[in-house]
């Protein structure tokens, strides 16, 4: 019997296989890391109490806006790269060595910088007496947790999406929460529970580079990095700069927050901004492998291939996310009251930072994209331009509007760099993604989000969250099924099943 896949060219299916695959255990992960950052954090917000919680919170996020810098660019560098120079295991050491060197060599000085600047950082936001040291032990972290993360790129850039997972979305999340409760368990206040996350870190990156060296055969070395430098630098260099303006495009509101708010605003902020997380899953899963796939077809000049690929996954990613943005907008107010009562607060600009997810994952892996095919400088200008504005439009919110003012700047940021990646892709090298077909999962999400919607004039309370999130998807995957689903997210789900059904069946005998 003919199939309407069957018309599917070969490499595309291969890609697209790969990606999805990747998404599957990347999603798993991620998932669990979700899960585990949010328990972790519903701890230390009960634990701790609003105030004490507020000055983690604050610190929390500064070290995670230095996290973004530490490796200066070398893990979008690695998946540049290391699938290039797949015959040429001299030349993927000097890149893994780079990584490192640069990476450690960063994490030092943001340590000291960190360590300087913290009394007048309290100074100007929170001026509570133990933000200090405790901001100072994740400065810290902050080269800790770069050397993880080029554990897990190495890991990814050989197209293991198990071993970024394992590291980066498991363990990483995993050793926070046993730290946490451990330190609070012994009667540990905001300064200890600092101090043993840093502990616990160091022994994770101690034991994780061995075990990538294990692992993918790549020892990294700076014997011939030299010779290397000069290109990585020129791709790291920009993306650097791209991670450094996008500081100020999506993180300037944690800083806002502690700065002209109080303590308090940072813990509700940092309480929303962990369910927002949950959010991006969808669009972290199918980056996990896109960019290695991305960078082998335009090296090898596929580009209709490469647009085949773009306009499928993008549409998955928005299939996917749809759902998730749907409970939690009907759900949000429930879930944040699993901080604490004070934490309800946050619902509206909760909603409102959700649109900014949806617009940033609607376009798909257009950042990545832009770097895979190598116009990474045109991003770094984006990014700073925007950062700019940013800065300008979120300190304006944030006097004006409070909590929603700061979710509603950085919303803005992320819908405006995500539409002028789209138009730079389409102008530079031809890709667009969008056809009707997008507008099937948008339809199905917005029946899901009415029955949901229905059911709670029902049933209220962590009831209505049980039993409204499987209607919600029940009705969602019946509304996809009546609508019509694309030949090629059809070919991947059944694809995906018969493998992961045949595996198991495998194990099991």
């Amino acid at each position: 019997m003919y199939r309407d896949d069957e018309s599917i060219p070969e490499g595309e299916r291969e890609a697209l296989l790969t990606i999805a695959h990747g998404a599957v255990v990347t999603s798993g992960g991620v998932s669990a890391q979700r899960a585990l950052i949010s328990a972790v954090e519903i701890i230390l917000a009960r634990g701790l109490g609003p105030a004490a919680y507020g000055v983690y919170a604050l610190a929390w996020r500064i070290a995670q806006v230095l996290v973004r810098l530490v490796t200066f660019g070398s893990v979008p560098a690695l998946q540049r790269y290391v699938p290039e120079y797949e015959s040429d295991p001299r030349r993927r050491s000097a890149v893994v060595g780079l990584a490192y060197a640069t990476t450690v060599g960063f994490g030092g000085a943001l340590a000291v910088g960190v360590w300087l600047a913290a009394p007048r950082i309290n100074e100007l936001t929170v001026e509570q007496a133990a933000f200090i040291p405790t901001l100072r032990a994740f400065g810290l972290l902050v080269g800790l947790l770069g050397v993880i993360m080029i554990v897990a790129g190495v890991f990814r850039a050989v197209g293991s999406a198990r071993g970024e997972v394992v590291f980066n979305k498991l363990l990483r999340p995993g050793v926070r929460l046993l730290a946490a409760v451990a330190a609070l368990a012994l009667g540990y206040s905001v300064v200890g529970v600092a101090g043993a996350i840093v502990v616990g870190t160091a022994i994770l990156a101690v034991v994780a580079v061995p075990l990538s060296v294990r692992s993918t055969g790549i020892r990294p070395s700076l014997r011939g990095a030299k010779g290397e430098s000069g290109r990585f630098y020129n791709h790291a260099g920009p993306v650097a700069m791209s991670s450094f303006g996008k500081v100020f495009q999506n993180r300037v509101d944690v800083l806002l927050v502690g700065a002209l708010l109080s303590a308090v605003a940072a813990g509700v902020y940092n309480a929303l901004l962990v369910l927002v997380a949950i959010a991006w899953i969808p669009l972290l899963s199918f980056n996990q492998l896109l960019p290695p796939v991305a960078s082998d077809l335009y090296a090898s000049d596929r580009m209709a291939t490469l647009n085949a690929i773009y306009t499928a996954v993008t549409r998955l990613i928005i299939t996917t996310v749809v759902p998730f943005l749907a409970v939690l907008v009907v759900y949000g107010r429930e879930l944040l009251a699993l901080f604490g009562p004070a934490y309800t607060q946050g619902y509206v600009p909760l909603v409102v930072y959700l649109g900014g997810v949806f617009v940033g994952s609607a376009v798909g892996a257009t950042g990545w994209l832009l770097m895979m095919t190598d116009h990474q400088y045109a991003r770094m200008i984006l990014d700073w331009l925007l950062a700019v504005l940013n800065v300008v439009l979120t300190y304006t919110f944030i006097v004006e509007f409070g909590l929603v003012g700061a979710a509603l700047g950085t919303s803005l940021a992320i819908a405006v760099q995500n539409a002028i990646q789209v138009v730079l892709l389409r102008q530079f090298e031809g890709l667009w993604p969008f056809d009707r077909t997008f507008l099937t999962p948008i339809s199905a999400g917005g029946v899901a989000t009415a029955a949901m919607w229905l059911l709670g004039t029902v049933v209220s309370g962590g009831l209505a969250v049980l039993v409204g999130v499987p209607l919600g998807l029940a009705v969602y995957v019946g509304a996809l099924r009546l609508i019509g689903v694309d030949p090629r997210d059809r070919f991947v789900v059944r694809e995906l099943y018969a493998s992961y059904r045949s595996n198991l069946r495998t194990r099991i005998a």
